[in-house]
């Protein structure tokens, strides 16, 4: 039948990248793309997502965007398990919420991974992503984690992604569940390292300051913050992380 059809691609290095950077990411829209597999060109980028899609390899959904249009995303069909994915999320057992939170965790993993680091010996080094609690003793699950060395010396950082849709509540058990994790040896026993932070990233400068005054209330340690915003503006690496409690901000190098 014509609707089953599938068109018939030879794999390139590039193609070969994205969905190996996919079974990380889950999934991607076309700039994300464009970025991880080197496309050159909107027309390039375009013309080669549909490709693979119709050759199986990437399965394409819609999904909202802010300005109130559609985009088109996509994430790894079963014809591409090979590299190490599940399949994707955009089943129907995930809402567009997930999605529009999964290309915002992207958006970062793309920052730290895939641009220059603006700072001599300084390397990306590994991202981790979890689907289930650190550990029976900490009861998180971070958006993410990643390392970068700087002058050999290895820098540990937990990501959390906030939208603006949890309540403070939720908000405070996380604070006290990295709180636990760094005072309780866990971390050291999980991740080989000494000392870590928590990068807390909002949509608005409003939701970071909220987030801020919970945490001040427990601790001035661990956590910084800042928002896409000022990451667009400014840059992912320099001094716009503000501690819980002051107006000092600082770089993450």
């Amino acid at each position: 039948m014509r609707g089953n059809s599938q068109r018939f691609v030879v794999l390139q290095p590039r193609d070969r990248q994205l969905l190996s950077e996919l079974a990380v990411m889950r999934i991607v829209d076309r700039e994300l793309a464009k970025e991880v597999a080197g496309f050159k060109s909107i027309t390039r980028a375009n013309a080669r997502l549909l490709a693979l899609t119709q050759a199986g390899f990437l399965r394409r959904s819609f999904v909202g965007t802010i300005s109130g249009g559609r985009k088109a995303v996509y994430s790894l069909a079963k014809k591409a398990m090979t590299f190490g994915g599940s399949g994707g999320p955009t089943g129907k057992a995930h809402s567009e919420l997930f999605l529009e939170h999964q290309l915002a965790v992207n958006q970062i993993y793309v920052n730290v991974k895939h641009r220059p680091i603006p700072a001599p010996e300084c390397m990306f080094k590994r991202w981790i992503n979890f689907s289930r609690l650190l550990s029976k003793n900490c009861s998180i699950i971070p958006d993410g984690y990643f390392e970068f060395s700087h002058n050999s010396v290895i820098k540990p950082l937990f990501l959390e992604v906030d939208l603006g849709t949890e309540a403070l509540r939720i908000w405070q058990r996380k604070i006290e569940g990295y709180l636990k994790l760094a005072v309780s040896g866990e971390f050291q026993k999980l991740f080989r390292q000494s000392q870590f932070k928590v990068l807390v990233i909002a949509t608005t400068q409003r939701r970071v300051e909220n987030i801020r005054q919970l945490t001040a209330k427990l601790t001035d340690k661990i956590f910084r913050f800042t928002s896409f915003e000022i990451i667009k503006r400014e840059g992912f690496w320099t001094a716009i992380w503000q501690k819980p409690e002051g107006d000092q901000k600082e770089s993450l190098l």
